[in-house]
């Protein structure tokens, strides 16, 4: 198994938002969170990246367990995941290039010209290679999304996370940022999704859970999910987004 949550639980302060969550996702495949608001799922997503420590349970990456008390194995393990907020979180006084290339120059102490030339490419996958030098502020919210999945992608991560990354667009600006996703998911990018565009979820997710109350109630194709699902509270989940 490449990723293995097992009984994880986690809180904020006194609240527990993770209830005993357990998933795993195989190398390549796309696992998308769905349910309803505040059931946990965007959490999930911050426990992997060693944002909220859990309380209990284990995270196991590519058989070996991560131990989240560990700074040095918290680093680590950002440089095999990377995580695309809501939000844009671009620096607002470097230019679209800039914003791609700065973290593996800075951080991960690679050659400038490498990396420069790994971010133009990564920019013309995400088809923003004709704003190298634009600023954030002279871009849509759809094409400032992209540049930040761009940024995620010149980590170099073995698991890519998107956090809803279409829900502060405007309705036509967020194909654009679904297209670069199906793109990614073509090219075998292994994703783990937390997402409430539901036909994008059946068509993209080679794998679906239902999270509610911080737990993951059931998990299976998207097909079964939306067509077929088993319990009672998937039933009423599906019935719902399906009337809206």
């Amino acid at each position: 198994m490449y990723l293995n949550i097992v009984d994880v639980k986690a809180a904020y302060k006194v609240k527990h938002v993770l209830d005993g969550v357990s998933l795993s996702v195989e190398k390549g495949e796309i696992f998308s969170l769905i349910g309803p608001s505040g059931s946990g799922k965007s959490t999930v997503l911050r426990v992997l990246m060693g944002l909220l420590p859990p309380t209990s349970g284990q995270v196991i990456f590519k058989s070996t367990p991560i131990d989240y008390s560990n700074k040095q194995v918290i680093r680590e393990i950002r440089d095999k995941f990377a995580i695309v907020f809501q939000q844009y979180n671009l620096f607002q006084n470097m230019d679209v290039l800039r914003n791609v290339t700065v973290a593996p120059i800075k951080v991960k102490k690679r050659s400038a010209n490498e990396v420069e030339q790994e971010a133009k490419a990564i920019l013309a996958k995400v088809g923003l290679s004709d704003k190298l030098h634009a600023y954030p502020d002279e871009l849509s919210g759809g094409q400032q999304q992209r540049v930040a999945i761009a940024r995620a992608l010149a980590l170099r991560p073995e698991i890519l996370l998107l956090d809803e990354v279409t829900s502060a667009l405007d309705p036509e600006l967020v194909n654009e940022v679904l297209d670069t996703v199906r793109f990614l998911a073509a090219e075998g990018m292994t994703m783990l999704i937390v997402s409430h565009e539901m036909g994008f979820v059946r068509e993209v997710a080679s794998k679906v859970g239902l999270m509610v109350d911080g737990r993951i109630i059931e998990v299976n194709s998207p097909h079964e999910i939306f067509d077929n699902p088993e319990t009672d509270r998937a039933r009423e989940f599906v019935s719902k987004i399906l009337r809206q």
